[in-house]
């Protein structure tokens, strides 16, 4: 008896829409889920889903176009003070400082990224690593402006939900929370279009082989400061709806180097250049700790997790969402097909000579092309003079 397995489904076939849409839909069924809880269950799910999306524009630098990054906590904490700011300072409307936010955090990508065109690997990782610690120093220099060591709050009632949304002040929670699961489902399917499109061959030639990229016509310089700055963009986003929920902001405390490498690990966790991820990650990251808190009153809680990250390295250097994929091929394997291509344009006409019909033309091509060339006879023929 032969086995049927794995099934096998052609790309953007009648069934892989159908897998795709169903997929869609069961996230979407548990994200209208996950509103129906409590605050302090929709706090802990807002937290990390923002690390989810901060860890999806990281993922972009460092699992699609190679470029380590260490500093990502300074664009997190730039989107969040940016929008600190403009709301305490200057009484904005919190979801309008999102653009200047991501404007700003993709020019300093731009900056960061520099670097990235003449260094790379560790040496990049350096780079990134002093934007990293630096950022909380900076903070504390204008007290002025960002609040410096004693922090920067915001007023409850700049940070209320709109009208229009219908939510209470006492729900306000699953504003916030809606608002970071919107945030994610629009970055996750901007990465997934960049990444399928062909800017995405572009980054991951420059991730794998500089030069054969190079050589094939890729813009090295343009391809690693712009998606530098579009990761920074989205991690600022990120830290913008970060401010929102929180209210309050303090550089020392939640913009540290600590979240750097807890968005590494997360990215790590969940499966570099993936598409979900970050999810996985940002979600493993966040309530991995919480839950090893209560092992011996949280004294073993970071062993515990390290032990823990150790194993699945081991078990699965790929990430979660790699060893899903890994299983489900022996069940269902999606075939993949080329790009469609347009109508290549019918060949035009020969032109005919006038009085001539196109038959003749043909036979007189046919019998040029079956004629020797005089020329060419004449060099290969032997000289009649040096024969023998």
């Amino acid at each position: 008896m032969t086995s049927t397995l794995p099934v096998l489904i052609r790309e953007r076939s009648a069934a892989h829409r159908g897998l795709q849409i169903g997929g869609i839909a069961v996230l979407t069924g548990l994200a209208v889920y996950a509103s129906t809880l409590n605050q302090f269950r929709l706090g802990q799910l807002t937290i990390a889903l923002l690390y989810a999306t901060a860890i999806a524009g990281l993922n972009l630098a460092t699992g699609y176009t190679g470029q380590l990054s260490i500093g990502h906590s300074a664009f997190f904490g730039l989107g969040a003070y940016t929008t600190g700011i403009l709301v305490a300072s200057h009484n904005w409307n919190p979801l309008l400082t999102l653009i200047p936010a991501a404007v700003l955090c993709f020019a300093v990508g731009l900056v960061v990224g520099l670097p990235s065109l003449r260094i790379r690997g560790i040496n990049l990782a350096l780079v990134t690593l002093a934007l990293g610690v630096a950022f909380p120093e900076l903070i504390d220099r204008f007290p002025g402006l960002t609040g410096g060591q004693i922090g920067l709050n915001i007023s409850i009632f700049q940070l209320l939900p709109p009208h229009w949304t219908g939510i209470s002040i006492a729900d306000r929670g699953v504003y916030y929370y809606w608002l970071a699961a919107f945030l994610l489902g629009i970055v996750l399917v901007l990465c997934a279009t960049l990444t399928r499109s062909r800017a995405g061959l572009a980054m991951k030639a420059t991730r794998d082989r500089e030069v054969a990229a190079a050589a094939m016509g890729v813009n090295l310089a343009w391809t690693k400061m712009a998606v530098f700055g579009l990761s920074g963009a989205i991690t600022g986003l990120a830290g913008c709806i970060f401010a929102i929920y929180l209210g309050s902001l303090s550089a020392d405390a939640s913009f540290t180097l600590t979240l750097s490498i807890v968005l590494i690990t997360g990215l790590v966790i969940g499966g570099v250049a993936t598409t979900l991820g970050p999810v996985i990650g940002g979600l493993a990251v966040y309530f991995v700790p919480y839950w090893t808190q209560n092992i011996r009153q949280g004294e073993a809680s970071e062993l515990i997790f390290g032990v823990i990250l150790i194993a699945l390295m081991f078990v699965m250097p790929e990430g979660l969402v790699g060893l899903i994929t890994r299983l489900s091929r022996r069940i269902l394997r999606i075939d993949p097909q080329p790009p469609d291509r347009p109508d290549r344009p019918a060949r035009p006409a020969r032109p005919t000579r006038p009085g001539s019909r196109p038959d003749d033309i043909d036979a007189a091509h046919a019998d040029e092309g079956a004629k020797p060339d005089s020329r060419k006879t004449r060099l290969s023929s032997p000289d009649p003079g040096t024969a023998g």
